[in-house]
């Protein structure tokens, strides 16, 4: 082993924040709520907690039996992993464990810890660690990381994640420790004695087990040594003696140590490849050659669990097996099958962790293999059962199937590993390392350290990763006497504690520094005489589990033993007496014992007095200069110069009572000057540097030292110490250095201050004298980089001072005068320098990257505005990142070059090679990674992509300087106008679109929260009554409702429409024919026979009001009103669709269905139940399964529901069983019944409640819609005979739920066209009634429901039914709608109906009117939208009238509306398309018609007629706003009207019902056409038959009116309908026109099927929402849509909130200026954007532009900044006014700026002129839409007033200023024309352009002479006259011409001037107005002909 590379002696450093630690967790312990445990414990025995095991019971009864009240403790410490990357802030984390309990404690020293969580568990926890699991995810590969917390116990393990999941993994073997790694959780197996009788000779078991994920099953790990011999030799890890020491995740490793051997081992752990696991598993066939039997270890079901049991006491008898049957033993262990096993037989699962093992989700199989794997059949006590089971017993036959062994998961694959142990004393004592940890040294080597505590050894292992970073190389191998050592990660270093006591700090493998720990013994000075050698030590570790006994403390350590092993303790007091017989003094000083816990720098000291020292070690630097400094001399410097460099400063800078940190710059500058060889006092700048020396480390310490009394002790202390021996030696020659330093600024042999009196020269001995122009160097490429960072602006000047000092001594003028250019007042006052040899030069090693032209980065973008060619600029890695991000932002975007980014990276930058692995292969990796995507984009697009790759963000653009930072500003001000679609959120941020960032965020969220409720709070205000909350809408965001809506209150009028909840007001109006005695009597019993009840809010004047009609009278008013209140839930559920998110704890409130009326002036309660009014029982059943529908229907998709959550809903009252069952069909409607579990699904259907049944049926097949699920058709078929086995029992399924069975069929196979389902429903539309009394009853609906679910089995595939030609579907579907013979019934039919029906006769002809709609509306569905005309001419009404009387009237309305939308194409919106369906026979008036036509006939046929061709056109134009097809359908409706003003007298009575019927179907169709549009007109027809409450509108008709109100208004106008096939064949089941004459009519369509209608509506509004106040506001929309064959390409504007059109039919969405920042959303490209837009409520984030009002505020734009700015700009900043500078922006830096520098505050005078520039700053800003801006108008006027008045002390702003113009010509030049787009467009910048003309030209007419003397002399001029003189030469690009005299001599001319300018590098406009200056005449016409250029 190689000793120690390089050691500090003679030196001390200091620990901070000394502090005394007690881990959190004890204090939490105390208080810590342990009572329920031991309740537990009474109610549950031992044994049942555990096993039923006899044997495993008395275990766990002797494992609650304790000796010690008090549990053993163990924590451990970790650094804080933050969640969110934002917040910047460090703590620590501590897991701590006693007895049961766990817990987690974040928190730091400032803000205090607090307990994350606490876990509590049956048993005595055995270890508890923080793991991290790797989830894969299914899209691309990606791993989620699943933070948790894992708790061993005796036989199971308790895994618990972050986020709320917990898991109970029983585990097959006792564990003996458990390790955390990259990929999951490493189990090492406890050694057993009976592993040696139970195995085959020469093998044993698998030892290491790995577990990656709680619910997988533990598998075996898998090794690939370095043998010498067969290196690709893979076998399972199963040596006993080898054990693990340590594991780490990154890199991903394993270090292992062999007590045989007595080695370390360190291997790779990674998953295992398909070769190793196929190489290790065919091994499996192999031992069955062998003579013996089987190997065991190839199979690893072997009976560790039963070596688990063998640890019990109760056992041992069992384990003594006869050597005579081992054989036939190992043959029936390995034969045996699982299927034999017991299920669980380990002592440490109980049956509580067995059963949650097998009801997780999908684990049942894997937890029953692994653990039968696992588990032996030892179940006898004795040899002889051993030897039954071998001889085939029946209880144990050797079953034909052998167990399949696991499969491996992980390799561990050896990488190193010790040389071999040779000395006996090595052998015969344990090397076993009892701490491994991972560091580096500050040169970023790192080190595999272990520390082997018998030998008192810390072997430190140097490795490196190989080239492509796939595996780790070790090399040499070096060891330090060390007690105990810890490492400290964040200051690249670890502390060590050697044998005698001393506290050492360690970098890698060099040695730092003494630690003083204030308080402690710092170094026991005699320890070295203590009796013993090196192995000797105070303590003696002899195995693992003692290694870490010490970290065992009690809660109460007076009162318990020590925690430490019987083995140890001995040996412990043994040293420590015979250590405290020679030092009894040291008893009242405690000394430090062990190190532990160890995060980031800090550090625990465990004493000998058993408390705990938390000390936390001082960083290598605080400033940030300094840090830069180090880090670019450790980049360059060779490593072991870099290590003594920063070796020497740590020691100096953290020496005790060592300087402050605002003084760290001057002692860094100090030492590193004295390190190159220079005596700081003789230099001025140096010697009066303001820090305070640090004296000699131990004085300090005692300064430190609270008590200033001293004793004797300490006097002999200071005499008897290393250091002063030290000092006493080398005093002759070391005289006292007046500044203070002394030794320890450089190492002894190197020392400088001997060297008196002070000479001129360098020191060449220093370390660093050789390196002085590399450090130079570097140090100038850093000074460049701080240029670019306005904040440390200040610390380039510091080093400015040092590079000037470098650049005299190594006479590198360009240098000098580059630095006095840049603080010309800093750098007058150097003159002194040191006078360098020749021969000392020679000796330095000097860089081929040093030139003598000074690398300039100003100069470098300068040249590259003006278009010159450029030089590569060089760069440090990961010192000068701004230079390079800077200088390659130059190039693409100025330069032009568009692959700058990428591959011409070397065109630009060249980096400077050390001796250190570079980073260039990662840098060109990164920018290939992130190059532009498209080649189209814009150079501005792609600089601002880069930049956001790089990390560049808006923060760093603001400290970036003003005149740098313009061109990217620039490239950010043309992105924002249209920025890409596709751009992330970050580039978005970039960029200042807030709109686009936002929109970004929330389509990351999509799944998690809708934007609308969660991050706008888009809450509807609190009503002030309590009713109107609970009539279920008060949940519509009025926020957007009242936008949409804003002149009316239409939506408080529906509202008010739809509520049930409330008691119906009612009025008792006496007839005249009514004496005043029988009213009175009437009205008090509440019988109301000759009474007419209306309502006295009927307010509509415009539209006939009714009166009563005679026939009335028959019937109480009363259940006529509660008719129209019943069917008000079918409207409200439309209404409120998906407008809420149920909170998970709160149940859903279900408004109650009121049925009560109020009776006026006493408010009497009129109810249905009293009195003498009869009503059937039933009559509430089906509106209140309608009201938990509409209850259900509120719930959002986007919602969290669960299982629990709908169970949690049922209600135990059974009066609310009909609501809960309409709860479930709306659960299912919006997708939430898919996460149902399958077992509440059985609970819920083995009630046998009707209406649950079908609510949850219907809601399952539409939550599966399309998908066809298996589970879900066996759940369907199970209620449909015709789907069942014909030798199946007959089940008595009610026919309602046949029915929705049948539909739930349809919607489940919806489209697939699926042959087996297509012919089952054909044969049930003509099924005929039988057999017996079976099916005879609302046959009608059954055949209907099978037609339509026919139709949507085989929706729109019209004639490519494939494989179903056999069917003959259209023939037959044709003969069930025209009627003929029936067809003899086949397959299991023929059986079913074999018995005919005992109570319908029909024959053998077809019954039409069961058959005829099942069949139109199947015939219209299979060929919709084909445009079939041969089916659709089956469908033509007859035109004869001897055939029309064979129809019925309602048969016609569904052939018309089959047959339109057969042909969809051919539907027009107009009334002659209408009108021209009405057959040609009955177009002409009713008198040509022949007499024999009643009629009444021929209008009903019109009338249907009419109907169904309206409602085609409803469905053709559904969701569109259609002004054509509403127009139409409002004039048929208008015509009904009319007709139904003539039906008050008695003989138009019997009409009155077709005319309703036709009515309400066009009514339904104006809704369909205006859904979610709220129109006006429809409103008020649907409140017009909304009051009317006479006989003649049943309930049925009632429930039409309040659907098409609810589609009017659907969702709260947020939804609209869709017309896809799917959308057309929801509406057809919903809108069936045939509605219920009462509550309980079910006989033609079954009323659940009304709200399918949900399943056609999709969310199409669109809500823009401004992103900086979250509101909704008004935006102007471009919407584009496709060119068709009805019209062009076509472009139109709409005023958002607007219901958008169907997506498909449009090409482009764009928000359109100039109120908002312009959004363009391509529908070619990005739909599925726009659908997830529109699926979240719509929202649309758009940005304000600055100057610009909201429309809500500004309608007209009549207020708007720039309205009176439109001709000229002048009048628009004249019209600007300050006071309303509020109106026009939010922004606050802008706001803030008027107030306070646009107008000159009370009592201060501010000058007009600057008010006014100000105030037209502030107009530019805001009307060029740039804000941002300001801060660079101001810099500008600031540096051009500080020029002009002379102020300027350094060149810096006019470097700017510089590079402003060069960027405003550059765009002149390219772009003459369009020069207003340029960021900087106004008149502004050519008028500071001027001012600073003026002032420098003003200046050299009057300083010429030091512009001559600069040029001719080599001295750096000073005195005032200086700072001004720099600024010139910076602004006007004069070169260094002090070496280029000879070019400018004999320019006699201005001509030859100019033809030498190229060379000279000056641009032409300078080159004129310094052309008086260069020319050798100082008068004559040269002279004349210069100065009048200067005006110019």
């Amino acid at each position: 082993m190689s000793d120690v590379v390089y050691e500090e002696k003679a030196t001390m450093i200091a620990a901070g924040e000394l502090q005394s630690f007690v881990p959190f967790g004890r204090d939490h312990c105390k208080n810590h709520p342990n009572a329920f445990n031991l309740q537990l414990r009474e109610l549950q025995p031992a044994s049942e907690l555990w096993s039923s095991d006899c044997a495993a019971g008395l275990a766990g009864s002797l494992q609650e039996v304790s000796l010690q009240e008090r549990e053993r403790e163990s924590w451990q410490l970790r650094k804080g992993c933050v969640e969110a990357p934002e917040e910047d802030v460090e703590f620590e984390e501590e897991l701590y464990t006693a007895g049961n309990v766990v817990v987690w404690t974040k928190g730091s020293r400032a803000h205090g810890s607090n307990i994350y969580k606490a876990f509590t568990v049956d048993s005595p926890v055995e270890q508890a660690l923080w793991c991290d699991f790797a989830v894969p995810q299914s899209k691309n590969d990606e791993e989620k990381v699943e933070h948790t917390v894992c708790i061993l116990q005796n036989g199971c393990v308790n895994i618990h994640t972050v986020t709320g999941k917990d898991f109970l993994s029983p585990l097959p073997f006792q564990v003996s420790k458990a390790w955390s790694t990259k990929f999951g959780l490493l189990l090492e197996r406890k050694i057993t004695a009976a592993d040696g009788q139970l195995s085959a000779p020469g093998e044993s078991l698998p030892t290491l087990f790995s577990m990656l994920h709680p619910i997988d099953e533990v598998a075996p790990v898998v090794c690939k040594p370095t043998g010498l011999f067969d290196c690709t030799r893979v076998e399972y890890m199963s040596d006993s003696a080898t054990k693990i020491v340590f594991t780490c995740c990154r890199p991903s490793i394993v270090v292992s140590y062999d007590s045989e051997q007595g080695t370390h081992s360190v291997w790779s752990l990674r998953r295992v490849t398909c070769e190793e696991r196929s190489s290790v598993l065919s091994c499996v066939t192999e031992p069955f050659t062998e003579p013996l039997g089987f190997l065991a270890t190839s199979f690893l079901m072997s009976h560790l669990r039963n070596h688990s049991r063998l640890d019990s006491p109760s056992s041992s008898k069992a384990t003594r097996l006869n050597p005579a049957v081992g054989a036939s033993h190992q043959n029936r262990i390995l034969m045996s099958s699982p299927a034999m096993q017991t299920r669980i037989h380990s002592p440490g699962i109980s049956k509580m962790a067995a059963l949650s093992r097998d009801h997780s989700p999908g684990m049942a199989a894997p937890s029953l293999s692994g653990v039968a794997r696992f588990n032996t059949t030892l179940h006898a006590s004795s040899p002889v059962g051993h030897h039954q089971g071998a001889s085939h017993s029946p209880n144990s036959t050797i079953n034909e199937t052998v167990l399949k062994p696991i499969i491996p998961d992980l390799c561990m694959e050896q990488l190193w590993s010790e040389a071999t142990a040779i000395h006996s004393l090595d052998r015969e004592m344990s090397s076993q390392a009892s701490k491994v940890f991972l560091t580096s040294d500050l040169c970023e080597n790192r080190y595999l350290c272990f520390l082997v505590e018998s030998h008192q050894q810390l072997r430190c292992v140097k490795f490196v990763e190989s080239n492509d970073t796939s595996q780790l190389i070790f090399a040499s191998v070096t060891s330090i006497a060390a007690k105990d050592a810890e490492p400290l990660q964040n200051i690249d270093a670890m502390l060590v504690l050697e044998a005698c006591g001393n506290l050492v700090l360690y970098t890698g493998v060099t040695r730092v520094s003494q630690v003083f720990v204030p308080g402690l013994l710092p170094s026991a000075f005699s320890l070295n005489n203590h009796r013993g050698g090196l192995y000797t030590p105070l303590e003696q570790v002899s195995t693992p589990a003692n290694a870490n006994g010490r970290h065992l403390q009690r809660m109460d350590e007076a009162a318990m033993p020590s925690p430490v092993s019987e083995l140890r303790v001995p040996i412990m007091k043994h040293h420590e007496a015979s250590f405290l017989e020679d030092y009894t003094f040291q008893q009242s000083m405690p000394y430090i014992h062990a190190l532990r816990d160890p995060v980031s720098n800090r550090v625990t000291l465990e004493l000998n007095n058993g408390s705990m020292l938390r000390i936390s070690m001082p960083d290598i630097a605080v400033s940030e200069l300094v840090r830069k400094c180090l880090q670019a001399i450790r980049f360059i410097l060779p490593k072991e110069a870099a290590m003594k460099v920063l070796v020497k400063w740590y020691t100096i800078y953290n020496a005790p009572g060592g300087t402050s940190g605002h003084g760290e710059w001057n002692l860094f500058l100090t030492c590193f000057l004295k390190l190159m060889g220079y005596n700081t006092e003789r230099l001025t700048w140096t010697r009066n540097l303001n820090f305070e020396v640090p004296l000699s480390p131990v004085i300090a310490a005692k300064k430190a030292r609270p008590c200033d009394g001293g004793s004797d002790e300490d006097w002999e202390y200071l005499l008897g110490c290393h250091y002063h021996h030290q000092m006493d030696s080398h005093r002759v020659n070391r005289p006292a250095d007046s500044s203070g330093f002394n030794a320890k600024v450089i190492p002894d042999e190197e020392d400088l201050s001997s060297a008196s009196p002070p000479s001129a020269t360098l020191d060449n001995t220093a370390p660093l004298f050789a390196h002085i122009p590399t450090l130079f160097y570097v140090l100038h490429l850093l000074y460049q980089e701080l240029l670019l960072n306005e904040l440390h602006r200040e610390r380039a000047s510091s080093l400015v001072c040092l590079l000037q000092q470098l650049a005299r001594d190594l006479q590198l003028e360009d240098y000098m005068d580059l630095y006095w250019r840049d603080y010309p007042s800093l750098i007058n006052g150097f003159t002194e320098s040191y006078l360098i040899d020749q021969s000392l030069i020679a000796q330095m090693q000097h860089p081929s990257f040093l030139r003598a032209e000074p690398p300039c980065v100003f100069s470098w973008l300068s040249r590259c505005l003006r278009g010159e060619d450029v030089q590569p600029f060089p760069y440090l890695p990961d010192v000068c990142l701004r230079i390079r991000l800077l200088v390659l932002s130059y190039a693409l975007y100025i330069g032009g070059d568009d692959k700058a980014t990428t591959s011409n990276v070397s065109k630009y930058l060249v980096k400077l090679s050390a001796g250190q692995k570079t980073t260039e292969q990662q840098y060109r990796r990164q920018t290939s990674m992130n190059q532009v995507k498209s080649c189209n984009e814009s150079l501005a697009e792609q600089l601002v992509v880069w930049l956001t790759s790089q990390g560049f963000t808006l923060k760093d653009l603001e400290s970036v300087p003003f005149g740098v930072a313009l061109p990217i500003r620039d490239a950010i001000y043309h992105c924002r106008e249209q920025p890409c679609a596709n751009w992330s959120e970050e580039v978005c941020l970039l960029i200042g679109r807030q709109d686009r960032t936002r929109q970004a965020h929330n389509m990351a969220l999509a799944k998690s929260k809708t934007s609308v409720g969660s991050s706008l709070s888009l809450e509807p205000p609190a009503t002030t009554e309590a009713d109107e909350d609970e009539d279920g809408m008060s949940d519509i965001i009025q926020e957007v409702t009242g936008l949409i809506w804003s002149q009316d209150l239409r939506v408080q009028e529906v509202r008010r429409l739809l509520q049930s909840s409330k008691p119906v007001r009612v009025c008792v109006v006496q007839l005249p024919e009514v004496s005043d005695h029988e009213y009175i009597e009437e009205k008090e019993n509440k019988r109301v026979p000759f009474a007419c009840v209306i309502e006295a809010i009927n307010t509509i004047c415009h539209l006939v009001l009714l009166t009563p009609s005679s026939s009335s009278c028959t019937f109480s008013r009363l259940l006529q009103l509660c008719q129209r209140t019943m069917s008000l839930p079918v409207g409200r559920g439309l209404f409120t669709l998906f407008s809420y998110q149920p909170v998970p704890t709160e149940l859903l409130a279900i408004p109650k269905l009121n049925l009560t009326g109020r009776a006026p002036p006493r408010n009497t309660m009129v109810d249905l139940n009293s009195g003498n009014i009869d009503v059937p029982a039933n009559m509430p059943s089906w509106p209140s399964f309608h009201n938990g529908v509409a209850a259900g229907l509120k719930i959002a998709p986007a919602s969290q529901v669960d299982s629990a959550w709908i169970v949690y809903n049922k209600n135990k009252n059974q009066e609310m069983a009909n609501e809960h069952a309409g709860f479930l069909m709306a659960l299912g409607l919006n997708g939430h019944l898919t996460k149902l579990g399958t077992l509440n699904i059985h609970d819920y259907l083995a009630k046998g409640h009707e209406m649950t049944s079908i609510g949850l049926l219907l809601g399952v097949a539409a939550a599966r819609l399309g998908t066809m699920d298996v589970s879900t058709t066996r759940l369907l078929s199970i209620h449909i005979p015709a789907l069942l086995p014909p030798t199946s029992t007959e089940l008595d399924v009610p026919h309602n739920i046949q029915v929705a069975s049948v539909i739930g069929i349809g919607l489940v196979y919806q489209g697939t066209g699926h042959r087996h389902i297509a012919e089952v429903l054909q044969s049930e539309i003509g099924r005929p009634p039988g057999p017996e009394m079976e099916y005879c009853t609302d046959r009608e609906s059954y055949s209907l429901a099978a037609g339509l679910a026919l139709g949507m089995v085989c929706l729109g595939q019209g004639s490519n039914l494939i494989g179903m030609s056999d069917l003959n579907v259209p023939e037959q579907l044709y003969q069930y709608m025209v009627g003929g013979h029936r067809r003899p019934p086949v397959g299991a039919s023929r059986e079913r109906h074999k018995s005919p029906s005992y109570q319908i006769k029909e024959g053998d002809t077809i019954n039409v009117d069961v058959t005829c709609p099942g069949a139109t509306l199947a015939l219209a569905m299979i060929y919709l939208k084909t445009n079939n005309r041969s089916i659709a001419d089956w469908l033509k009404p007859p035109d004869t009238w001897f055939l029309l009387d064979f129809i019925k009237p309602e048969f016609l309305l569904l052939r018309t509306l089959a047959r339109c939308i057969i042909m969809w194409d051919d539907i027009l919106p107009n009334t002659e398309w209408v009108k021209s369906n009405i057959p040609q026979i009955m177009r002409g008036n009713h008198l040509d018609s022949p007499e024999s036509v009643n009629l009444e006939t021929w209008i009903q046929v019109q009338d249907y007629i009419t109907a169904g061709a309206c409602m085609a056109l409803g469905l053709r134009f559904a969701g569109s706003a259609n002004s054509d097809a509403f127009d139409c359908l409002y004039e048929f409706a208008k015509s009904f009207m009319k007709v139904m003003s003539f039906y008050g007298s008695p003989a138009m009575e019997p009409g009155c019902y077709n005319i309703q019927t036709a009515l309400s179907m066009i009514l339904l169709s104006m809704s369909m056409v205006m859904s979610g549009t709220g129109n006006l007109k429809v409103l008020q027809l649907c409140r017009f038959l909304h009051y009317r409450t006479g006989s003649e509108m049943n309930y049925g008709f009632h429930m039409a009116h309040h659907m098409a109100l609810g589609m009017l208004f659907l969702g709260g106008g947020r939804f609209s309908l869709s017309t896809s096939n799917s959308a057309i064949a929801a509406m057809l089941c919903a809108l069936y026109p045939h509605f219920p004459s009462h509550s309980t009519d079910n006989r033609y369509h079954l009323q659940a099927l009304r709200h399918l209608i949900v399943l056609a509506a999709e969310s199409r509004l669109l809500v823009p929402v401004d992103v900086d106040s979250l509101k909704p506001c008004y935006a102007l929309l471009e919407v584009t849509y496709k060119k068709t064959d009805w019209y062009d390409e076509t472009t139109v504007e709409l005023m958002a909130p607007t219901m958008l059109p169907e997506l498909d039919l449009l090409k482009q969405v764009r928000v359109k200026g100039p109120r908002y920042w312009e959004l363009c959303i391509d529908l070619v490209k990005e739909v599925q954007h726009l659908k997830s837009v529109l699926s979240k409520d719509g929202v649309l984030y758009v940005k304000l532009r600055a100057g610009q009002l909201p429309y809500k505020d500004d309608p007209q734009g009549w207020k708007s900044l720039l309205g009176s700015a439109v001709n000229q700009r002048s009048s628009g900043i004249r019209a600007f006014k300050l006071e309303a500078i509020s109106t026009f922006t939010s922004e606050p830096t802008l706001l803030s700026f008027a107030e306070f520098f646009c107008k000159a505050p009370d009592g201060m005078q501010h000058p007009k002129e600057t008010v006014a520039l100000f105030s037209a700053m502030l107009y530019e800003c805001v009307a060029q839409e740039c804000p941002e801006m300001l801060p660079t108008y101001i810099a500008i006027q600031q540096a051009v007033g500080a020029l002009c008045r002379g102020e300027l002390q350094h060149s810096f702003a006019l470097w700017q200023m510089r590079l402003v113009v060069e960027l405003w010509d550059s765009r002149l030049l390219r772009r003459p024309g369009n020069c207003h787009d340029a960021l900087l467009s106004s008149e502004f910048l050519p008028v500071m352009k001027n001012k600073v003309d003026v002032a420098l030209d003003s200046w050299l007419k009057d300083n010429s002479s030091a512009l001559k003397s600069y040029i001719g002399s080599k001295a750096l001029p000073d005195g005032t006259r200086s700072p001004m003189l720099a600024c010139f030469l910076v602004y006007r690009s004069v070169p260094c011409l002090r070496n280029k005299l000879t070019q400018l001599q004999g320019c006699a001319s201005l001509g030859h001037l100019l033809s030498s300018s190229s060379q000279l590098g000056i641009p032409l406009r300078d080159l004129l107005r310094l052309a008086p200056v260069l020319l050798k005449a100082e008068t004559g016409p040269y002279m004349q002909l210069g100065f009048p250029l200067l005006a110019h």
